[in-house]
């Protein structure tokens, strides 16, 4: 396998962070009144060694994803073609179009958001259909929040209808439901509520960008309504989560969901005493959930396909997840910056070694559904370029773009 150039830059990188030494381009801060460098740069999320810098990754994966074609569910390499766009595509756009705008690139945004256009024209048969018999809906209709993100900044009409066909349609009762299905609508919920971790990106990211595109707060109150029935329902003590009831595997990939989902829910909850709530309990969880994380990262910084496996193999999509949730905790002001600072440079780092020299990475957990099984879990596909891996370490490069305390 062809490994980028990247990878001894940064390895040699990894060593200063044990203290054997190292040279960067940092500015002098030998003054009385300012801490030691040697002290401040383990845990510094702005300064990074040549070829590791946020916007030159993030431009490097963007262009990588605008010249690829639509995966078939996330998998670039096996050569099938996805009869619509896939959510692991959609989770690398909203990713590259979130890049984009942080570092000002707007030229590059124009064009991520004109690969979105042929889906109204010579590609509108790859809209995800409302109607699908599958019975991982929630996969489907993720797909109306790229073109709300979109609206967000174009205001064209033709991005906020589509993409609130999808938002209205996860609260939309459709006919033949289950009554499975009717007693989640019936309570407030989604009728696509199944109690797979999964959903916590899933649902919670299109309703919260339905609210950021229209201002409607029914959508942001959906949002926080069901993540806090997830957190109830589905945490354990540890602070991770079961991939489902019936699968007692901390998955990770499948937790990477609840961690981003929870960052992205309490990073849009708008800053109202009733809302207080909901940010409360949330926050009690994802507060919970970093605690377990940070007792579970590997000495070089990834985390295991199974988390509280620490024999199993280092997989990227869901470190890079964890990455970006406490990146974006760190950047906040929720988290610990010196505790959990160290923990999401050292990650970050550390991923960028799986990275081959055409930007695609490697270690991909494949698609997977749940399963009573410890070897279902242990023995899955490791791909190379799949989209949920690709998507999640863009969402890293724009969280690192951002400055503190920023949006």
């Amino acid at each position: 396998m062809k490994k980028s150039s990247l990878i001894t830059a940064v390895s040699c990188f990894l060593l200063l962070l044990s203290g054997c030494g190292g040279n960067e381009n940092i500015p002098d801060t030998n003054k009385p009144d300012k801490p030691d460098k040697a002290d401040t740069l383990s845990y510094n999320l702005e300064i990074f060694p040549e070829g590791s810098q946020p916007a030159f990754i993030g431009a490097k994966l963007s262009e990588r994803f605008i010249a690829q074609p639509h995966s078939f569910w996330g998998n670039v390499t096996n050569g099938k073609t996805a009869d619509h766009v896939t959510y692991p595509d959609v989770c690398a756009w909203l990713g590259a179009l979130w890049f984009a705008q942080s570092v000002e690139d707007y030229e590059l945004y124009n064009r991520l958001a004109n690969k979105f256009d042929l889906l109204f024209t010579t590609e509108k048969h790859l809209q995800p259909n409302l109607n699908t018999s599958a019975s991982n809906k929630v996969d489907y209709y993720v797909f109306g929040a790229v073109p709300l993100e979109i609206y967000k900044r174009r205001k064209e009409n033709k991005y906020l209808e589509l993409g609130m066909k999808y938002a209205d349609g996860q609260w939309t009762l459709p006919s033949g439901a289950s009554q499975t299905e009717k007693d989640w609508h019936n309570d407030g919920y989604s009728w696509q509520t199944r109690l797979w971790i999964d959903d916590m990106f899933m649902i919670t990211a299109l309703q919260a960008h339905a609210y950021l595109a229209t201002g409607n707060e029914k959508y942001i109150d959906r949002t926080a309504r069901e993540m806090v029935l997830y957190l109830e329902r589905l945490q354990r003590d540890n602070g991770l989560f079961y991939h489902a009831p019936s699968a007692p595997f901390f998955w990770g990939r499948g937790n990477g969901w609840m961690a981003v989902g929870m960052s992205e829910t309490l990073r849009m909850l708008p800053e109202d005493a009733k809302y207080d709530e909901y940010r409360n309990k949330i926050m009690e969880g994802y507060l919970k959930m970093m605690s377990g994380l940070y007792r579970y990262q590997m000495s070089d910084g990834m985390w295991g396909q199974l988390i509280d496996d620490l024999s199993s193999w280092k997989e990227t999509s869901g470190t890079a997840m964890f990455t970006y949730a406490m990146i974006t905790g760190v950047k906040k002001g929720w988290l610990d910056e010196k505790k959990y600072g160290v923990a999401a440079r050292k990650a970050w780092l550390s991923l960028l070694t799986y990275l081959t020299t055409d930007y695609d990475i490697t270690n991909v957990c494949e698609g997977t559904g749940t399963n009573n099984s410890y070897s279902h879990y242990i023995n899955r596909k490791k791909l190379t370029g799949d989209m949920h891996g690709q998507a999640a370490l863009l969402w890293c490069s724009y969280a690192l773009s951002l400055p503190a305390k920023g949006n």
